[in-house]
């Protein structure tokens, strides 16, 4: 049994083999409509999420399994014993994903489950996100040995981008002013960097040394650069301003993109006018949704290999 959190505990081979399996079953969905029949899957919600919540339940119900979603506050994880509660939400299950606030509980789950969990985004990593970027770089490029600029701040889904890129052969650029809230310390980027595939960007680059990269790589990426659970919260104002004020020059915009063809990805939800400029936002729409698209594909793949435990499909 396996989980799903960091690509660390996954072969390349693995991970191209859930990404070919998601690709043919997008490909002929028609024909893996039961391979989950009689399966369920328990989503659990301490975040708040459109993209997690819908690829999963959908995704899911298009593989002929079942899905049954809970939010946080409903639950009686807030007032028991969370590994016994566990235990008994794998009696009922096939599966589970957890969309949480900290690495710990992520942990907890993982440690007293007796069903595959998979992290639907903590304060660590985002696996479900970073593998639906792979799959529409993929069949964008044909290649998995993609190479990728990440501009904005070190967080969850930065983490499993520079995992999957890493360790798929390609090369992950970051050029990352700051970092948000995480669970991980300066050992993880270490790690990488000893990959050959990581690069941290200076933050002091020129324009026009930043403009090669930009040229050379197949995707610039960016995400918010304040967590979504905080943009709106009145008493988070005042870091909120200072964030966006430091990172202003390293908006995704036309200029930096003049003469290219390279595709942009934002995981969303975007904030147009901060991270990407809203003409940058509106030239790349179609690319960013079909990543946004490719979550419930994706998470077919990985849902299809860790309950049956094959790819041979």
């Amino acid at each position: 049994m396996k989980h799903a959190n960091s690509f660390a505990e996954y072969t390349a081979d693995e991970i191209k083999g859930i990404l070919l399996l998601a690709e043919k079953i997008k490909q002929n969905q028609k024909a893996y409509s039961h391979i989950l029949e009689g399966k369920k899957l328990y989503t659990l919600f301490e975040k708040t999420s459109n993209r997690t919540y819908l690829s999963f339940a959908i995704g899911m119900e298009e593989l002929g399994g079942r899905h049954y979603n809970q939010k946080w506050a409903d639950s009686n994880f807030t007032i028991g014993d969370l590994g016994s509660e566990v235990k008994y939400v794998c009696r009922n299950v096939d599966c589970i994903m957890g969309r949480f606030k900290k690495a710990e509980t992520t942990h907890g789950f993982m440690k007293n489950a007796t069903v595959p969990v998979i992290n639907g985004c903590d304060n660590t990593f985002h696996p479900t996100q970073a593998l639906a970027d792979m799959l529409t770089l993929y069949e964008k490029t044909g290649r998995f040995d993609v190479k990728v600029l990440y501009i904005g701040a070190k967080n969850n889904t930065y983490n499993s981008l520079s995992e999957i890129v890493a360790k798929l052969g390609g090369t992950m650029y970051g050029l990352t002013p700051f970092s948000q809230v995480m669970a991980v310390g300066g050992e993880f980027y270490d790690e990488l960097k000893q990959t050959g595939h990581y690069v941290e960007v200076p933050t002091d680059i020129s324009q026009a040394d930043l403009k090669k990269i930009v040229a050379d790589v197949d995707c610039v990426y960016t995400d918010t650069w304040v967590d979504m659970e905080f943009f709106t919260n009145p008493e988070y104002k005042e870091k909120k301003e200072s964030i966006i004020n430091m990172m202003m020059p390293y908006q995704i915009n036309a200029d930096l993109l003049e003469g290219t063809d390279t595709m942009v990805f934002h995981d969303m939800p975007i904030h147009p006018g901060f991270e990407i400029s809203q003409d940058v936002m509106d030239a790349h729409m179609e690319t960013i949704l079909d990543e946004a698209e490719n979550r419930r594909h994706a998470e077919k793949g990985l849902l299809v290999y860790l309950i049956t435990g094959t790819l041979d499909w």
